[in-house]
């Protein structure tokens, strides 16, 4: 049997099956190589655990790898540190991920179907087992928590596990938000740097104002439903390493909220959102707009970003798009629309968010870890 199939004009895993939303072609993949691109750079490195600065892992599993492009970002970041004697293993359903040993890194790649009973691998065989975007790949929440426990199995005692993961719906942050407590100066001064926020379940956000991210939240949540998938995959990790701490330990995590763009508080103080947060008509006047590139995506005049802060921005929101490109088959459907209403809604909304969104729209990111006991 085929591994792929043409579904919409665009390549899919061929097991309809498979809660899977997204196709499996170049344009997605590239998606996922700028997400993990903009979590390295949000969290300042392609690991957040304490721990494996102190200890780097010597075998590593990259489960659902996709291109590997992570674990050859983690091997430069260690070989960089001195250590280049560690092996990594990919782990994916699909055989999209290059032979990275042209790269020069110890590497393997196991191709496994998740739902398809345990892993492929030995008790305790891993010093780090890293897991990114899990909620695509299984429903929520009994499957997730299995693999879970799959994770945790093939880890060694004193070995690390880290899952990377952001949610799918799109809400708004108010002015002036808290740092999180208990964030260390670190990575307080790395959230500083890209102009991002540190988050936590008391932060003050509202329901998205854009009335375009208000059409993709709705659908997006039906979408989603049908497939059991989970619509915010921040709020479940978390739980899950406590369901562990049984043979869990140092459990820690880091949140993360990207702006699609520069905010009005930012630059006019808090009253410039409070004024304006809730008036669509009082947004920036958006640029015809055929197609998008990161250069186009925000407004660079009056601005009080530097360009690497605004480059963070920008790639948060083109990263989005290409999101809801990927998922328009699941999207149209949901939402009753004909191709050509479809299409009318894709021009209008790229025209408006063709210069980011003031109204303080983010991206929610998480990154949580662990050792075992």
């Amino acid at each position: 049997m085929n591994t792929f199939a043409i579904r919409h004009c665009r390549r899919y895993l061929s097991d309809q099956t498979l809660p899977y939303p997204l196709p499996c072609d170049l344009p997605e993949l590239h998606r996922q190589n700028l997400r993990t691109v903009l979590l390295t750079t949000v969290f300042g490195a392609p690991i957040c655990s304490p721990a494996l600065e102190a200890k780097p892992p010597r075998k590593v599993l990259d489960v659902c790898c996709g291109t590997g492009l992570w674990s050859s970002a983690c091997h430069d970041y260690f070989s960089q540190k001195g250590y280049s004697d560690i092996s990594f293993t990919g782990l994916d359903i699909a055989p999209v991920a290059p032979d990275l040993t042209a790269q020069g890194i110890n590497w393997r790649f196991v191709q496994h179907d998740l739902r398809n009973g345990p892993l492929p691998f030995a008790d305790n065989e891993f010093d780090l087992v890293f897991v990114k975007d899990l909620s695509l790949v299984a429903p929520s929440p009994a499957p997730i928590q299995k693999l879970f426990e799959e994770y945790v199995r093939v880890l060694k005692v004193g070995g690390v596990l880290e899952c990377w993961e952001a949610d799918h719906t799109v809400r708004a942050i108010l002015p002036n938000p808290p740092p999180a407590p208990g964030v260390s100066a670190g990575d307080q001064n790395q959230a500083d740097a890209t102009s991002t926020i540190t988050t936590f379940s008391g932060t003050p956000f509202i329901v998205a104002q854009n009335q375009f991210l208000r059409d993709y939240n709705a659908w997006i949540t039906k979408a989603f439903d049908k497939r059991t998938l989970t619509l915010v995959p921040c709020t479940i990790v978390g739980p899950m390493f406590v369901n562990e701490s049984d043979v869990l330990k140092e459990i820690g995590s880091r949140r993360i909220a990207i702006p699609f763009g520069e905010i009005n508080w930012e630059r006019e103080g808090a009253a410039g959102l409070r004024g304006k947060t809730g008036d669509a008509s009082k947004r920036q006047s958006p640029s015809d707009m055929a197609s998008y590139s990161s250069s186009k995506i925000i407004s660079t005049s009056n601005r009080t970003l530097n360009s690497n802060q605004l480059a963070v921005r920008q790639t948060a929101l083109v990263s989005f798009i290409q999101m809801i490109e990927s998922l328009e088959p699941i999207l149209k459907d949901v939402s009753g629309k004909s191709q050509d209403e479809w299409n009318r809604w894709w021009a209008a909304m790229m025209a408006d968010l063709s210069k980011g969104t003031s109204t303080s729209e983010c991206l929610e990111v998480g990154a949580w870890w662990a050792q075992k006991i």
